[in-house]
């Protein structure tokens, strides 16, 4: 088993007296975690199974009838259900069951979408529950190459003591990461095997999880608004554009964006807002939740020579999905872009712990105050940040002012 940086706080949550929800894209590991987690449940519901999906569609009170005939114990029965989004009753029957008798059953519920749920309605156990989030590998959990393996904590979005774990997963270096992205299952294979799979992933999964839950009535014009989104990846959406050169309207490209966040494959940055400039613009940037599956949905073959096109785009990219994952795993915090109609911008703004930190990326080894002139601009109008970084390839980090940082990415 390949450690994740979350399965210490997992393994004594569990233990709590919850029903326990754990979200997050397809081949994240949310299976082999909880498998490992929870090895020998009382039951086992895998609902990407046809079969079992069906029965329970066909049946909805076979669930709770049968978590009611285990037998009395002085220990909770586990009963852990893997894609729980494909049969919303079950967290209805999970409700009936837990408010009847809190400590005789343990549910873990596990699922790679929201949609289905959203859309029907579905009784998501408020006051009962409590939501976990599963991510691509974090640069804690997958290292870089030996020679920067004696990272500092971060400066920037520390996760704590657990940072510190030995790193279970192959060390890659930066142009890997942009070219194949930070699945886990995709950093254990063979570089020649890691292609077909991640196409796959969008061949395969996409339409399977967008046919099987009737989410897309044109198949055809979603594949074409995907390969597009894709193109689009850490820009300014620019919802118009993409409507016109898809042939959908603005409301179906609005929507197959939401879709695309209920599945956990992007997410939005919103811009920021709290400046005393009057002319920002407030069109959020999206990005997709892994950079090989951004290259694979996008028409690309995933590999180092598409990276070497275009890295600073790439890269600028992955430390905005790196930087966003810990947020979400500390569970506080907001990420935001900056840019006003005039032509200043900066990466990233993070707000954390009562700080602003704006960010540049640069993809230099030799950074320049020169080439921050925006950056600089921030700092002095915005008393709240006190510090800014420039996330580059540069060996070991370089102070270049009172203000400004430079940091390696692999110190991120």
């Amino acid at each position: 088993m390949n450690k994740r940086w979350i399965e210490h706080s997992l393994r004594t949550q569990l233990a709590k007296p919850f029903v326990h929800i754990l979200f997050g894209a397809r081949q994240t590991g949310k299976t082999t975690l909880l498998t490992e987690l929870l090895p020998s449940p009382a039951l086992h519901y895998n609902l990407a199974d046809p079969e079992e999906r069906t029965r329970h569609l066909a049946n909805p009170g076979s669930f709770r009838q049968e978590c009611e005939a285990l037998p009395d114990s002085d220990k909770p029965h586990v009963v852990f259900v893997d894609e729980a989004q494909a049969v919303p009753s079950i967290f209805d029957a999970v409700q009936v069951l837990y408010d009847q008798d809190r400590s005789r059953w343990r549910f873990v519920l596990c699922g790679s979408s929201a949609r289905k749920l959203r859309k029907a309605g579905a009784n998501l156990l408020p006051g009962r529950c409590l939501l976990h989030r599963l991510f691509p590998l974090i640069l804690p959990e997958r290292p870089a190459p030996a020679w920067s393996r004696s990272a500092p904590r971060s400066p920037l979005i520390a996760l704590g003591s657990k940072t510190m774990f030995p790193a279970a997963f192959p060390a890659a270096d930066i142009e890997e990461r942009l070219a194949f992205g930070d699945l886990p299952g995709i950093a254990l294979l063979p570089e020649e095997d890691r292609r077909p799979v991640l196409k796959a992933f969008v061949e395969v999964h996409l339409e399977e999880e967008i046919r099987r839950e009737a989410l897309v009535k044109d198949w055809g014009a979603f594949v074409n608004f995907l390969r597009l989104a894709a193109h689009e990846a850490g820009q300014i959406v620019n919802f118009a554009a993409i409507s016109r050169e898809a042939g959908v309207s603005l409301p179906t490209v609005k929507a197959h964006y939401q879709l695309l966040e209920d599945m956990f494959v992007g997410f939005r940055v919103p811009a920021y807002s709290k400046s005393p400039r009057k002319n920002l613009l407030s069109t959020p940037r999206f990005f997709f939740f892994d950079l090989g599956i951004r290259h694979a949905a996008a028409g690309l073959v995933p590999d180092r020579n598409v990276v070497r096109a275009d890295p600073g785009r790439f890269f600028e990219q992955w430390v905005g999905i790196e930087i966003w994952k810990r947020l979400q795993y500390r569970g506080e915090g907001q990420l935001h872009h900056f840019r006003t109609k005039d032509g200043a911008e900066v990466d990233f703004i993070v707000e954390v712990d009562d700080r602003v930190i704006p960010i540049e990326v640069k993809w230099t080894d030799k950074p320049s105050l020169r080439d921050l002139s925006h950056l600089t601009s921030f700092l002095r109008d915005h008393p709240r940040a006190r510090t800014g970084y420039v996330v580059c390839r540069c060996p070991r980090p370089m102070k270049l002012s009172d203000t400004v940082t430079a940091l390696p990415w692999h110190h991120l």
